[in-house]
């Protein structure tokens, strides 16, 4: 489950039992009022009730936005997957040929691009329905053929040369 919906339900149920409380509070007033309660009694009441009603609406105000947030970074995404659709593929290409060269075998290869997507060996083993150790091994043996020291010297094998050194960027 992507912690984008679990942050969703959390925050769903957080202004689920603000509502809850707002309710009970407004009940509680209502019998109370109607009993005769005190001012006082009554005011700090209401108080709460300002309170919860007050969490319940910036709860919801703050899942919107963040709702319009993801929204408009999906849109944004899209646009740059569009925009450099040629390039990634290319890249995709040339990560392929050089997995090629280093004599990966298809398990490695596919161990090898999980790895530059950023996924743990865990996550890796559960998405090809195999262990944790054998995604470790998988991982040494490209690392071996590769003679790189690991995830990060991998990520910079084929990102390096795509970034320009701070000094052409213009700034």
């Amino acid at each position: 489950m992507s912690d984008d919906v679990r942050n969703n339900r959390s925050t769903m149920a957080a202004i689920g039992l603000f509502a809850a409380v707002v309710v009970l509070i407004g009940w509680d007033l209502y019998v109370d009022y109607g009993e005769g309660a005190s001012i006082w009694h009554l005011s700090f009441e209401s108080f709460i009730f300002l309170v919860a009603l007050s969490g319940v609406v910036l709860m919801w105000r703050q899942l919107d936005r963040t709702r319009s947030d993801l929204v408009e970074a999906r849109v944004e995404a899209a646009q740059w997957k569009k925009e450099s659709s040629e390039l990634i593929q290319g890249l995709g290409a040339a990560i392929e040929r050089q997995f090629e060269r280093w004599q990966l075998t298809k398990a490695e290869a596919e161990v090898g691009l999980f790895l530059l997507k950023g996924l743990s060996h865990k996550e890796i083993a559960k998405i090809r329905q195999t262990s944790e150790r054998t995604v470790r091994e998988q991982s040494r043996a490209l690392y071996r053929k590769s003679s790189l020291s690991g995830r990060s010297s991998l990520s910079a094998f084929f990102l390096e040369d795509l970034l320009l050194p701070h000094a052409d960027r213009g700034e």
